[in-house]
C-alpha cells in the first residue's frame, strides 16, 4: 500500500485528487485529507433537494459531486476523510466492514471506548454516529472513502443540509444535530485534528506496511486540472439536477431513491434516478433503459433489466422500481 500526504483543504481539489489516484496510480491506495466548508453530495443525489441554497451561498460552501453514491455530507476542516483505492476483483460487492475496520481499530486504539460499525455505512462511538461512509466501483478499482467528525461545527452542518424527514423518523431521531457527535468529544487526551490525522496516517502504516510519499509537482499539476475542468464546474455539480414534471420518492432499508421524470402521452421522454443508495454501476444507465418506455406495469417490467438493477440499485427489485414510478 501507498500512502498519500495530502495537505490541501481545496474541496475540488481533493474530489479530483481522489479521481486521479483511480485514473492513474496502481495498487491500494491510502489518502486522508480535509476540505475546506463544503457540501459533498452523492453520484445520484439531486443537488437542490440535499442543501440550502441560500444557507450555502450566504456562508460560501463550496458544492461538490462525488464519484460514489450515497447521501450528502457536510466538511469542514474539523472533519477528517479517508480513502481506500484497491484493485477491483470479479466477484467483490460491496464491503463497507474490510475498509472500516482500520479505522475502528485506530480509534479504538486511542482508548475510545464503544466504536463499531452500524447499518449500511455508519460508524458509531455509544450509539452516536461519528462516521460515514460510501463505495464503489470505478475504472475496475474499489474506491471507499468515509468522513471523521473530529471536531466539526455541527451547527453548520445542520444548517447546510436537508436531511430527508423519512430518513430521521426511520432511524428515531428528532433531528440531524442530535444523530452526531465529535470524535474529540470521546478523547481520554485531547489532541488538535492535524495531530490526529498524523495518529491515524501512521497507525494504518504500521499496520500495512505502508509507504508514505507526497504528490509530485505532476501529480499536483494534473490534479489542479482535474478539478478546474470537472470538479469546480456548475455542469458536474449541479448540472445533473434538471427540474422533471413528476417526483416519486420512498425510503427502503438500503436507502431513499427518487424519480423524476416528464412524460408526453403517456410515454417516458424524461427520466432521473437519485438518492443516497449504493451500487457498482451508473444509475443514468438503468434511467436511459426507461426512456422512450409507456408508463405501464408490464412495459417497465419488459424494460427493467434485473441485473442492470442490482448493480445501480443495491438492494431493490424490479417489482418495487415499477411500484414507485407507478405511484
Amino acid at each position: 500500500m501507498v500512502i498519500y500526504r495530502n495537505d490541501s483543504t481545496d474541496a475540488y481539489f481533493n474530489l479530483a485528487a481522489e479521481q486521479y489516484l483511480l485514473d492513474t496510480k496502481q495498487g491500494d491506495v491510502f489518502m486522508l485529507w480535509r476540505n475546506d466548508r463544503s457540501v459533498i453530495v452523492g453520484k445520484n443525489q439531486n443537488t437542490y433537494a440535499e442543501l440550502d441554497v441560500d444557507f450555502v451561498e450566504k456562508n460560501k460552501v463550496k458544492v461538490v459531486r462525488r464519484l460514489t453514491g450515497g447521501g450528502a455530507v457536510f466538511h469542514d476542516k474539523g472533519n477528517v476523510n479517508f480513502t481506500f483505492i484497491v484493485p477491483h476483483s470479479e466477484n467483490d460487492t460491496l464491503d463497507f466492514a474490510r475498509f472500516t475496520r482500520p479505522v475502528i481499530n485506530a480509534l479504538t486504539s486511542l482508548g475510545i471506548d464503544g466504536v463499531c460499525l452500524s447499518g449500511r455505512n455508519d460508524i458509531l462511538i455509544n450509539g452516536v454516529k461519528i462516521s460515514g461512509n460510501a463505495q464503489s466501483l470505478y475504472n475496475n478499482k474499489t474506491i471507499h472513502h468515509g468522513t471523521l467528525l473530529y471536531n466539526t461545527d455541527l451547527t453548520s452542518l445542520a444548517g447546510a443540509l436537508r436531511v430527508d424527514e423519512e430518513k430521521i423518523k426511520s432511524k428515531g431521531i428528532k433531528s440531524v444535530r442530535n444523530r452526531v457527535c465529535n470524535i474529540i468529544d470521546f478523547m481520554p487526551e485531547k489532541m488538535d485534528v492535524c495531530d490526529f490525522m498524523d495518529y491515524i496516517e501512521r497507525y494504518v502504516a504500521n499496520e500495512t506496511g505502508a509507504m508514505i510519499v507526497d504528490f509530485t509537482e505532476e501529480d499536483v499539476k494534473n490534479i489542479q486540472k482535474l478539478a478546474d475542468e470537472k470538479y469546480s464546474t456548475w455542469e458536474w455539480n449541479f448540472g445533473r439536477s434538471k427540474a422533471f414534471s413528476a417526483e416519486k420518492k420512498k425510503r427502503y432499508a438500503f436507502g431513499s431513491v427518487c424519480i423524476q421524470l416528464s412524460a408526453d402521452q403517456g410515454i417516458i421522454n424524461q427520466i432521473k434516478i437519485y438518492g443516497d443508495f449504493f451500487g457498482t454501476c451508473d444509475v443514468d444507465s438503468l434511467a436511459s433503459s426507461m426512456i422512450g418506455v409507456r408508463i405501464e406495469k408490464t412495459e417497465l417490467e419488459k424494460a427493467i433489466d434485473t441485473d442492470l438493477l442490482e448493480k445501480c440499485i443495491s438492494g431493490m427489485d424490479r417489482e418495487s422500481l415499477v411500484e414507485l414510478v407507478l405511484s
